[in-house]
This record gives C-alpha cells, sequence and structure tokens, in this order.
C-alpha cells in the first residue's frame, strides 16, 4: 500500500472514531453503540482531522496514476469541508433535509437487526439519543449567539418532523418510529426481557427527547431564525463547490436550465400524443394517474414489484452494458420509516457488504402507486444508478484508497450519474412503453426546474422576460412553489417539500443536472475520441474504475478515458 493510500485508510479510521454515524454507514465495526458528537466541540476535532490530513498529503509522495486520483480528490474533498467550516456552517445547520437533526433518526434504518448483539447495540445508541439532539442543540444555540441562524421555514419544517417522530404530532393512533423497533425487536426473535425493557426506555427517551428539541424549535429558536430563505451569492458558490467539485457559472446554469426545460416540455408533448392522441399532456397523465391497470394497489405488492424490478435488471444489464461485481448484484428494495420527506432515496452498502445496498420509498400514506413514473425513479436509485456506482466503488477495495470507496465522490458526480443512468435505460430501450417515457422526463423536468428556482431563489434572479411565467419578476418561494406545481409535473403532496428542501441545501438541486451534463459531455467526447472503436460497456467500466470524485477533477480525468 502507498503512502498515499496508507493516510487514506488512517483518515477513514480516526475518522469513523469521531463520527460513530459515518463508521455504522460505511460499516466500520465497533461503533454502532455510540452516539455522533454535533456540538461545535465535536465540530473542531473534525476540522482539525482535516488540516493534518491535508498536510500529510501534500508531503507524501506521489508513486502511480492511482496516487495522483486518490491524492487529488481527498485534498479537494477535504478544503472544501475544511472551508465550510471554517463559515460556520455547522452552527446553523438545521435543514428538513440532510441535517444531524435528520440523521440521529435515520441511523437506526443502517443498523442490522438480526441478533441479540444488534439489538444490544440499537437499545444503547437509542438510550443516548438525548445525548445526541443536546450536542447539536449546542451548535445551534452557538449560532444563534453568534446571529448565525438557519431559516424559519426550515425550523418550523423541523418542528413538524419532531412532532411526527415524538408521537406529539399525533400519528392517527400510529406507534413512533422508535417504539415500532420494540416491535421489531419482538419479531427478531431474540430472548431477552431485560433488553426489551432497555429497549423501551430507550424508545420513551429517544421519542421525548425529540419532543422537547420540538419545543426548543418553536419556543427559542424561531425566534432568533433568519427571515431570509435565500443565502446569497457568497454562501452559495461555497455551497455549490461542497455539492459539486467544480466552479461554476451561475448565470449560464441558470439560462441552461431554462433551455433544458423547454426541450424536456417538447419531448413530453410528443410523447403524450402517443399514450391519448390529441388530448395533451395533463389529460395523458391523468390517464396514467388512474388508470387500475396501469397501477399497483397495496405497499407490499408494490415493494415486490420494486425488488422484481431491481433483481431483473442487474440480470439483464451484467455483462451486456456493464460489469457487475458479485456483491454488488444484492440490493433490498424498501418502505421509508415516516416523517421524512417523500423523495425516494439509496442508502450504499457497508464495506463488507453485509448490509446490502438499498432504496427507500416514502410511501406518504399512500396505498395505490401508478407505475408510470416509478420505473424511471428506480433506476435512478437503484440499478444501474446509485447502486451501481456505490456499490462498484464500495467493491473496489484492491485499486481504490479506502477514502474513494468509504467516503469519496460529489452530489453531482453521484447524482449526475443517476440521472445519466435513467436516459441511458430510455437509451437502451428500458422505456420504450410510452408511460414509463413520459415519467423519465417527468424527472428531467422536475430536475430542470430546480435548476431555475435554486438559482434563481437562492441568488434573487429575475425571471427571463421572455418566460411565460411571471416575466421579469424576482424569484421568491411563493413563485418556486407555483413554479414547480405548474411545471414539474409532480404530485401536490410531493412538490410541496420540495421548496423547503432546496431552501435548506443550497446548491444541492443542482446537482442533478449540472452532474448529467458532465457524464454526457464525457461519454461524448469519449465516442469522438475512439470513433467506431467506442465501446459503451468499456467506457462505464473505465469511468467507474476511476471512483468518485468532483466535477471538475472528473472532467480532467475523463478525458483520459
Amino acid at each position: 500500500m502507498s503512502e498515499i493510500y496508507d493516510i487514506a485508510n488512517d483518515y477513514v479510521e480516526r475518522y469513523a472514531a469521531l463520527n460513530p454515524f459515518s463508521a455504522t454507514s460505511i460499516g466500520v465495526p465497533g461503533y454502532d453503540d455510540k452516539m455522533a458528537d454535533f456540538s461545535p466541540q465535536g465540530a473542531d476535532a473534525n476540522a482539525d482531522l482535516k488540516r493534518r490530513t491535508i498536510a500529510a498529503l501534500q508531503a507524501a509522495a506521489v508513486e502511480g496514476e492511482r496516487d495522483r486520483i486518490a491524492k487529488e480528490a481527498m485534498l479537494d474533498d477535504l478544503r472544501t469541508d475544511l472551508d465550510t467550516h471554517d463559515a460556520g456552517e455547522h452552527l446553523r445547520s438545521l435543514r428538513v433535509l440532510g441535517s444531524p437533526f435528520q440523521s440521529i433518526r435515520m441511523i437506526f434504518d443502517l443498523m442490522p437487526r438480526d441478533t441479540e448483539e444488534h439489538w444490544r447495540n440499537i437499545a444503547a445508541r437509542m438510550a443516548l439519543v438525548p445525548q445526541g439532539l443536546s450536542s447539536y442543540r449546542q451548535s445551534l444555540a452557538e449560532g444563534m449567539r453568534l446571529s448565525s441562524t438557519s431559516s424559519r421555514r426550515q425550523a418550523e419544517g423541523c418542528a413538524q418532523q419532531a412532532r411526527v417522530w415524538s408521537g406529539e404530532g399525533g400519528n392517527n393512533g400510529a406507534k413512533t418510529f422508535f417504539h415500532e423497533l420494540i416491535d421489531a425487536f419482538d419479531a427478531a426473535g431474540v430472548a431477552s426481557d431485560a433488553l426489551r425493557g432497555d429497549l423501551a426506555a430507550g424508545a420513551d427517551a429517544a421519542a421525548s427527547a425529540y419532543a422537547d428539541f420540538g419545543r426548543f424549535l418553536t419556543d427559542e429558536y424561531l425566534h432568533a431564525a433568519s427571515s431570509q430563505d435565500g443565502v446569497g451569492e457568497e454562501r452559495y458558490a461555497l455551497a455549490s463547490r461542497a455539492f459539486n467539485g467544480v466552479e461554476l457559472d451561475f448565470a449560464e446554469t441558470y439560462a441552461w436550465g431554462w433551455e433544458q426545460l423547454r426541450w424536456v416540455e417538447s419531448e413530453m408533448a410528443k410523447t403524450a400524443e402517443r399514450i391519448l392522441p390529441g388530448a395533451g399532456v395533463e389529460a395523458a397523465k391523468e390517464l396514467l394517474e388512474t388508470d387500475p391497470d396501469r397501477a399497483i394497489e397495496g405497499v407490499d405488492a408494490f415493494q415486490r414489484w420494486m425488488q422484481e424490478l431491481q433483481d431483473t435488471t442487474i440480470a439483464e444489464l451484467n455483462g451486456t452494458h456493464f460489469d457487475i461485481p458479485e456483491p454488488v448484484k444484492r440490493i433490498e428494495a424498501m418502505i421509508a420509516p415516516p416523517g421524512g420527506a417523500l423523495a425516494m432515496y439509496y442508502t450504499a452498502p457497508s464495506e463488507d457488504f453485509s448490509r446490502p445496498g438499498r432504496t427507500w420509498y416514502p410511501t406518504g400514506g399512500k396505498t395505490r402507486f401508478p407505475l408510470w413514473g416509478e420505473a424511471s425513479i428506480a433506476y435512478h436509485e437503484g440499478v444501474p444508478g446509485h447502486h451501481f456506482e456505490r456499490g462498484i466503488a464500495k467493491y473496489l477495495t484492491s485499486e481504490l484508497s479506502r477514502f474513494q470507496t468509504a467516503m469519496g465522490g460529489t452530489s453531482g458526480y453521484i447524482e449526475g450519474w443517476a440521472l445519466y443512468a435513467e436516459r441511458l435505460m430510455a437509451e437502451l430501450g428500458y422505456l420504450r412503453n410510452p408511460d414509463y417515457y413520459l415519467g423519465m422526463l417527468r424527472a428531467q423536468a422536475l430536475r430542470s426546474v430546480r435548476v431555475i428556482i435554486d438559482i434563481g431563489m437562492h441568488l434573487g434572479y429575475a425571471i427571463p422576460a421572455d418566460a411565460d411565467f411571471h416575466p421579469g419578476e424576482a424569484w421568491s418561494p411563493e413563485l418556486g412553489l407555483e413554479f414547480i406545481r405548474q411545471r414539474s409535473h409532480f404530485p401536490p403532496d410531493f412538490v410541496a417539500s420540495e421548496v423547503d428542501r432546496y431552501l435548506g441545501m443550497p446548491a444541492q438541486a443542482i446537482s442533478y443536472k449540472v452532474g448529467e451534463r458532465e457524464w454526457l459531455d464525457a461519454r461524448d467526447d469519449a465516442k469522438q475520441r475512439k470513433g467506431a472503436n467506442f465501446d459503451l460497456k468499456e467506457f462505464h467500466t473505465r469511468a467507474l474504475n476511476l471512483g468518485p470524485m468532483g466535477l471538475a477533477q472528473m472532467r480532467r480525468e475523463m478525458a483520459r478515458v
């Protein structure tokens, strides 16, 4: 192992010790019973580790191309993380998705539940939920002291999540997430009354801690929270670099988002004509939503459909368009616990693949599932989207550094690949059914809308004078919600949380289309360079074997593929 790879391995081990949730996510053993420290002191300890690691990397000799790529990827990531820390973003990291507030609840989704030891870890960590929320509250309180807070919108959204997870929101008589873990323990067949008692006590403590935190948000934090939803250009540029790993021209990207939306709306009109001639897009959507022959009834039946789709896709793509390692052939389609956002998501496998990659579908209380949009989403979150990219990176432990396999990549790289995967499946004929193709186009419309309103709301851009939507007006959250309702073609319950998500995670929403553009450009460039010798499977293999990275580095490295 080279010096660079030794440094990467050491960093992952030390980072896991400081961040038990990351240890669980990665699959580093020994930390599943511990709680993360979200206090200012915890953040400072992480920053110190990054500084020491940067210094070690800068002093280390590069022994080959693998070393060079690994070093550049790691330095880019750590430097951006440090810039984000030094800007104090951890002191106002409160948002409806992707903040410590959700991580403390969601980490239990990743914990194994098979043996008595597993359940002891769950009980121990659940008992520490009050400690985790307390440390997080210290950071938010320091942000309040410095007048550096999240927005009222994000605080209100998190307060509502607290009501669900604590049971104080009524939950229509349902148990809290933490108390449902006791039922899961009973079903696991582990015989221990004492352990069951520990789980019950932990569930009570965790639910109570979320209730207390919700009161802190409504009684204290809301009064100090910012009235501004947008973050402005300086914070947006830093966030964009963190999520994309490249410096962007936001005015150009904003204009390009409008171009992409016009293209996809034209394609949707053509596709709707194939589904319901002469009726238009809205009528075609209504048919797809209401036709009983185009839907699945029941959550269990829908989960089976999702699992079968993933398994079939793996079997058909392997050896033709991808070389799929054996451990990556396993994926689980899951139903997400209630209370979070309604967007489907993916969790990567552990380092040893004992925990497989999983897709998570939030039903939002639905029991009927029209299928026209589900295939494309499944390809994005599962196969050949996130599961292939994340899974193959995990598998390449003999070639990539441990940092690359366990922690590497930006949202632009990762989400860009997943959006590329949706379009790829259309190119390969998997969306020849116009119902499913319209579903893919709807996803493209949403991602194009995200580019427009994310940049527009955060940077205060004006709507173009020639637009057919409030021309010349400045973007606002209200206009953003109206626009996404009109132009994304997603249902109202889904888009209701989208604007809150964008405003809480500046620049993450643009990473899908920005990253997809890089993947498509890289493929087009390879086709042009190789001509008749271009091979799609070889392109995918060589590209993914480079390992995850930021988009600027990806552009440089892919020019060699």
